[in-house]
């Protein structure tokens, strides 16, 4: 065997497709250091609101882990939990569903800090009575909240309708279920329906699951279209928002809020660990019913420990952060227009979208990589995705913007771009 796996990745590195792994020296930032001592240009992480140094979030974390310790070291149906984490489910509840977020007397919850202060229980910080209650369970990753959610619910009778180019973590956890597995063309809303008739004509439920942001293209889903289909065919719709979350829509609330359907959209599911301060951690907001349902039968929820207590209460402050102030916000959406724009004037192949992931286009594996390789070479830290994380012939370098990034970073950036492919391609 060892023989054989040896050969396998052999032929790895001759066809461009190994992936190496570059280890920073100093804390994930817009400015990173690597270990030929360099310090480089971050054009790579997930940090869309570049907020995995940021002093109030480790002073939070810090705080947190003075209050309640560095872990639970247990699941939670065994030892319990802290109120600071059904005080982070409230948070999230109020944060991304527009019903949510009502006290038990009727006053709206204005901020995180707020629901922190008064330590008040998810129960106390939930919608008003009636069809429209949300609640929030949180998970050690997003991974882990598909991974426990379609087996819990959706069994033989049922059926789970799926975007081609979901999440593997979706796509694990549809194989977790017994239901019936039906899978659409990505962002193919006439194929979309045609499955919906399929499943629907003998399914009990039918649910339609999506990723909100397609993260190796920046590509949206059409959910307000996937949403009227749903309507049509009495579906469920199920939306994982990892990459939108915390900067998408007017408060950053997500792609359901970016489309104006964010009471159309039945589960979501999330991680803490990009836009949301980048550490790890997981959730699903959904009907109360469901949550409650998580709550009892989610294996990963029921045996894997809970949250770092400092990971929560770096999230409630993220939370707090949004809530006062859009600067974040604006200062991304601003820079991915700029980079788009002037990438395009270049001549890069950029896929259209407004998200600020920006793959640029190669094709080849090989060039991708000695493009990476390049660009890393000018001061810029990226790295090429290929084939099978993308599909073969659509090799690319997946760059990801963050609100941190200066105009004198991109322009730098740019230049690595323009610098390498000269370099590499001759032109």
């Amino acid at each position: 065997m060892r023989t054989f796996l040896s050969g396998q990745l052999n032929e790895l590195r001759e066809q461009g497709l190994y992936k190496n792994e570059e280890a920073l020296t100093t804390a994930q930032a817009t400015h990173i250091g690597v270990e030929d001592g360099r310090d480089v240009l971050n054009l790579c992480a997930n940090n869309y609101l570049g907020l995995a140094d940021s002093p109030e979030l480790i002073a939070a974390a810090k705080t947190a882990m003075d209050k309640w310790g560095f872990g639970m070291s247990s699941v939670r149906f065994i030892c319990g939990t802290q109120t600071q984490h059904t005080t982070l489910e409230a948070a999230l509840t109020s944060f991304l569903h527009p019903r949510a977020g009502v006290s038990s007397d009727g006053a709206q919850v204005d901020t995180a800090a707020e629901v922190a202060a008064t330590e008040t229980s998810a129960t106390e910080v939930s919608a008003t009575e009636g069809d429209d209650e949300w609640d929030t369970i949180l998970y050690s990753s997003c991974f882990d909240a598909n991974g426990g959610l379609f087996e819990t619910l959706f069994g033989a009778e049922d059926a789970i309708i799926s975007d081609e180019l979901n999440h593997a973590s979706i796509i694990d956890g549809v194989r977790l279920s017994k239901a019936a597995r039906f899978r659409y063309k990505n962002r193919d809303m006439a194929d979309l329906e045609a499955k919906l008739r399929e499943a629907t004509a003998s399914s009990r439920f039918t649910v339609i699951a999506t990723d909100g942001v397609f993260s190796m293209d920046g590509y949206l889903a059409p959910l307000p279209e996937i949403c009227d289909l749903a309507d049509k065919y009495g579906a469920l719709v199920m939306v994982d928002d990892s990459h939108a979350v915390g900067f998408m829509g007017q408060t950053g609330a997500g792609t359901p809020e970016h489309f104006g359907v964010s009471d159309r959209v039945d589960i979501l599911t999330g991680t803490l660990g990009k836009a949301l301060g980048g550490a790890s951690g997981g959730y699903t907001c959904a009907r109360r019913e469901i949550v409650a349902t998580l709550r009892q039968k989610s294996r990963p929820y029921l045996f894997s420990n809970s949250l770092a207590p400092a990971i929560a209460g770096a999230t409630l402050k993220v939370i707090e952060l949004l809530k006062e102030s859009s600067e974040l916000l604006t200062r991304l959406r601003e820079n991915t227009q700029y980079f788009r724009q002037r990438m395009c004037e270049e001549g890069f192949e950029i896929p259209e979208s407004t998200h600020p992931i920006v793959p640029v286009m190669f094709g080849d594996a090989v060039v991708a990589a000695k493009m990476a390789d390049a660009i890393l070479a000018r001061g810029v830290y990226v790295r090429a995705f290929s084939y099978p994380v993308v599909p073969m012939g659509k090799a690319r370098i997946r760059t990801q913007l963050n609100a941190k990034l200066s105009k004198d970073d991109l322009d730098r950036a740019i230049a690595a771009f323009v610098d390498a492919r000269r370099e590499v391609l001759g032109s």
